[in-house]
């Protein structure tokens, strides 16, 4: 993806302590743009960080010289990890099936996080089990760590296990030392095999960001077609096997009431878990751009817009 190319901005839940120099705000006072506030001054302040408004204000209204000093917040680098879930379930509906394209969804969206990434000046890793091995490359600025996280994004295997996501977390977890607090950990799966409540409550006490990206087709994950007496293939996602299934318009009824449900709750569960999902439903650039950028200005509005 071109630097010229549309992105969404990421926007931490708190002020990263990290590295200096990104383009997130911190809670480190420091060289910045975000105002944290103002002081009197001390000998030794920089003379380009006295407030003359309000100092003349202060100077008239005590009748002699006063100086304010406005402090800002440093702006930091942000870590980056990008956890993508290779089970085989998540290839099911790949080309030529004219349904939602799993892998291609995750990686227009791993792309665009990358982006977003190199936007914020920041630190980027990559996360999956595509082959049943442990593939990890820790967030990192060089040069070839976003052609590293891209081939893995464009790889076509897909034999992680079924606890993959939360193997990842696991994973994470035993590398606290390079995912300080804050880091966003970006899952990328269709949460049909999502981790237990305990499970995430322990990723959630090292305070990472972490952003569930839901990827689920809209007609037969999300939602059922309305069929009466059609026969569908119906294919086991680890052997291949292909058998067909006729349904009555009331099983359809049912299977529709039930992905209904199934997603529902799923969101639920996770915004119940202080989580704020991202869904997914086509594989569009211009689809997952938009979920993306109305994640970022949810999260403006909860905050305010401000610190």
């Amino acid at each position: 993806m071109a630097s010229s190319q549309l992105t969404f901005a990421l926007v931490s839940r708190r002020r990263l302590v990290g590295l200096a120099f990104g383009a997130m705000h911190s809670a480190r006072r420091g060289i910045g743009s975000d105002i944290a506030g103002s002081r009197p001054y001390r000998p030794g302040d920089d003379v380009d960080t006295i407030d003359w408004a309000a100092s003349a204000k202060l100077s008239a209204a005590r009748g002699q010289d006063e100086f304010v000093v406005r402090e800002r917040h440093a702006e930091e680098a942000p870590y980056v990890v990008c956890v993508c879930d290779r089970r085989p379930e998540m290839a099911h509906m790949a080309p030529p099936l004219p349904w939602l394209s799993k892998p291609a969804a995750m990686r227009a969206a791993t792309e665009l996080i990358y982006q977003a990434t190199a936007n914020a000046r920041g630190f980027i890793g990559h996360l999956d089990h595509a082959d049943g091995a442990t593939f990890w490359r820790p967030p990192t600025s060089e040069r070839n760590a976003r052609e590293i996280a891209t081939s893995r994004a464009e790889l076509d295997r897909f034999e992680a296990p079924s606890d993959t996501l939360a193997l990842a977390l696991a994973h994470l977890a035993e590398h606290r030392r390079v995912m300080p607090a804050g880091s966003f950990v970006f899952l990328l799966s269709d949460f049909l095999q999502a981790p237990r409540d305990e499970e995430w409550l322990r990723a959630l006490e090292h305070r990472w960001d972490i952003v569930p990206v839901v990827i689920q087709d809209p007609i037969w994950e999300q939602s059922f077609p309305e069929v009466d007496g059609l026969a569908f293939p119906f294919a086991d996602a680890r052997t291949g096997r292909v058998t067909y299934v006729r349904l009555t318009a009331e099983e359809a009824i049912e299977l529709r009431e039930r992905n209904v449900s199934r997603l529902q709750e799923l969101l639920d569960r996770l915004r119940g878990l202080g989580l704020e999902p991202i869904v997914l439903s086509s594989a569009e650039s211009d689809h997952v751009l938009v979920s993306f950028a109305q994640w970022t200005e949810q999260r403006l509005v909860e905050r305010g817009r401000g610190w």
